[in-house]
């Protein structure tokens, strides 16, 4: 059994900064890509920045420059440093994580966190 567990979101002003952090749990072999997507009210989920094992990290124009992710192979977590904040960064916040087990043959699945949500206001 994988789980995502997601920490960090809040209430925070514009212009200010917050930090999301995601721990992935259970029997798996290893972790590909990492990445983070969020849902505002009446929108779909879209994705904010995904991370390879390798540290190679992937933006929406919407974040770039403001929004950094990373991640702790070692701790098998993800994180998302979140500066400049504006009221259209509101929204509910998703990890996610592609998780691979190898027994007879190699499998991949995504899984998700529960979310996280953040809120952007003055």
């Amino acid at each position: 059994q994988v789980q995502l567990v997601e920490s960090g979101g809040g209430l925070v002003q514009p212009g200010g900064s917050l930090r999301l952090s995601c721990a992935v749990s259970g029997s798996f072999s290893s972790i590909t890509t990492m990445g983070w997507y969020r849902q505002a009210p009446g929108k779909q989920r879209e994705l904010v920045a995904t991370i390879t094992s390798g540290g190679r990290a992937n933006y929406a124009d919407s974040v770039k420059g403001r929004f950094t992710i990373s991640r702790d192979n070692a701790k098998n977590t993800v994180y998302l440093q979140m500066n400049n904040q504006k009221p259209e960064d509101t929204a509910v916040y998703y990890c996610k994580a592609v998780v691979v087990v190898v027994t007879t043959k190699i499998q991949a699945t995504d899984y998700w966190g529960q979310g996280t949500q953040v809120t952007v206001s003055s």
